[in-house]
């Protein structure tokens, strides 16, 4: 046993003979309920009388009386207790508590001579002991291994974590707020699917006992969204989780949260309109401003964002014109930067996989990128133009890609022979979706021409926290076994 293991058993051990003595008492020391009145964060005069609750952060007992600090969700403020304000058989219970221990208090607001405003207590109640020592005391969590995989203790000891989360929930209410006032329907559709279907992507596979069937945790929400759609709701949204048996990474997760909509009779286009206006909004009211600090760069979420067809991004930022080239030229051109395996790719597959790798990680201030090739995107329209593309863009940001919009596809045989298309392509791409058949006879029933839009909730939240990892803005992040 290491040196800081028995320190560790020690201090448990210690922790376990007060709560014996806490008993021995006749005092409960894991409490009932309590009738808490006032947040600790709102007290900000002298002269207050205070009922409140919390966490002891820091004791110091100094005799006959003594000085600490008690936390709550609000905020953090010194105590006083004497022995003769609460009487010697409190004082002596107080002597056996810690930092860690939950306590009740009552009393008043009063100035110390430092200047720190200080709760003096009349009463105290014990309402839960801490069995376990907190981690660096005066220094916070710094662990990223421990803070991920016991986020309850990196809640306890940094608040800033807590500030962050709290902006999480202030994202996704204003993201609900902004589409609920446009007249846009909340919606909630099933996390188990038949068939996987709605992203390219693996899933994870469950197994139904009664049904006598498997299921596919969901990659994406929306072919369900899509149905709604044909049948009859015209403004519609869902904000949930979708899970990917993919990597970890610090931008990925397996499940993460997206937030999807539609919009009959819109296209791409609209999309683009609501993206730039909704984020820049959330923005402003989160970060009063809408430049924010992300890592090394200040990125401007003010109105009108850059809107760039892939063709121009291409050629911009790699020096490649793919204006009418043929595949072998663009075959040539992608050995030329060092991207090989492309040799029976079409011209067009090959601009989108040189912009994969040579050009997102270029876009750092908000930008649309639109032209996406139609083979790359199965579920959007053709542009009406250039057939060879589609009706679709992706919004980058810091080199990220932080939503994906299309003018949907809502002609059922061109639907059914992309699913077709992608079954022939199953042996070399693991990733193509299945045929859904109900999908397609939704689209026979009818559905008007539509505007999707999908946003990652967690990249957008990474972006306004200036967390530079995913697990950062989830509060339990997938971690391996120990």
């Amino acid at each position: 046993m290491d040196q800081q293991t028995k320190e560790l058993e020690k201090i448990i051990r210690d922790k376990l003979d007060k709560l014996d003595k806490i008993r021995e008492k006749g005092i409960y020391p894991f409490g009932r309920n309590f009738d808490k009145k006032d947040d600790l964060g709102s007290l900000t005069k002298e002269g207050l009388s205070v009922k409140s609750a919390g966490r002891i952060m820091s004791y110091r007992r100094q005799g006959k009386a003594s000085f600490g600090h008690i936390e709550d969700a609000s905020g953090r403020i010194q105590y006083y207790i004497k022995r003769d304000d609460v009487g010697e058989d409190v004082y002596d219970v107080y002597k056996l508590l810690s930092v860690g221990d939950f306590v009740g208090l009552e009393g008043d607001t009063f100035y110390t001579n430092t200047g720190e405003l200080t709760i003096r207590i009349s009463k105290l109640y014990v309402l839960s002991k801490n069995l376990r020592p907190l981690p660096e005391k005066y220094h916070g969590l710094k662990d990223v291994e421990t803070r991920y995989r016991h986020r309850y203790v990196d809640l306890i000891m940094n608040r800033d974590v807590k500030d962050t989360f709290r902006k999480r929930s202030q994202i996704v209410t204003l993201m609900r707020e902004y589409l609920v006032g446009r007249g846009f329907i909340e919606v909630e559709t099933p996390m188990m699917h038949p068939i996987p279907g709605g992203a390219l992507a693996k899933p994870f596979v469950t197994y139904h006992e009664s049904l006598d069937m498997e299921l596919y945790l969901r990659i994406a929400p929306e072919l369900y969204l899509k149905k709604l759609i044909v049948g009859g709701y015209e403004k519609i949204f869902e904000i949930n989780r979708n899970f990917r048996n993919e990597g970890i990474s610090t931008r990925h997760n397996p499940e993460f949260t997206s937030m999807e909509l539609y919009e009959a009779y819109a296209d791409y286009k609209n999309m683009m309109d609501i993206t730039e206006d909704m984020i820049s909004e959330i923005v402003k009211k989160i970060c009063k401003d809408y430049k924010v600090t992300y890592g090394d760069s200040q990125i401007n979420f003010a109105k009108p964002w850059r809107r760039v067809s892939m063709m121009e991004a291409v050629k911009e930022y790699a020096g490649i014109d793919f204006n009418g080239i043929s595949r072998e030229k663009a075959v040539e051109a992608a050995k030329s930067l060092g991207i090989s395996g492309c040799e029976n790719h079409s011209a067009n597959k090959i601009m989108n996989t040189i912009f994969e790798e040579k050009v997102e990680s270029k876009l750092i201030q908000p930008t649309f990128v639109y032209g996406y090739p139609k083979e790359v995107s199965p579920l959007a329209k053709r542009n009406e133009d250039n057939p060879e593309l589609a009706d679709r863009f992706e919004l980058f940001v810091y080199g990220r890609e932080l939503a994906n919009a299309y003018s949907e596809l809502n002609d059922p045989i061109e639907q059914e022979e992309n699913f077709k298309d992608q079954l022939t392509q199953r042996e070399e791409d693991d990733e193509a979706h299945r045929m859904d058949d109900d999908f397609v006879l939704a689209l026979e029933y009818g559905m008007p021409p539509t505007g999707g839009l999908g946003i990652g909730i967690d990249r957008l939240v990474m972006f306004l926290t200036n967390s530079q990892s995913i697990r950062d803005v989830i509060f339990f992040p997938q971690m391996r076994n120990k």
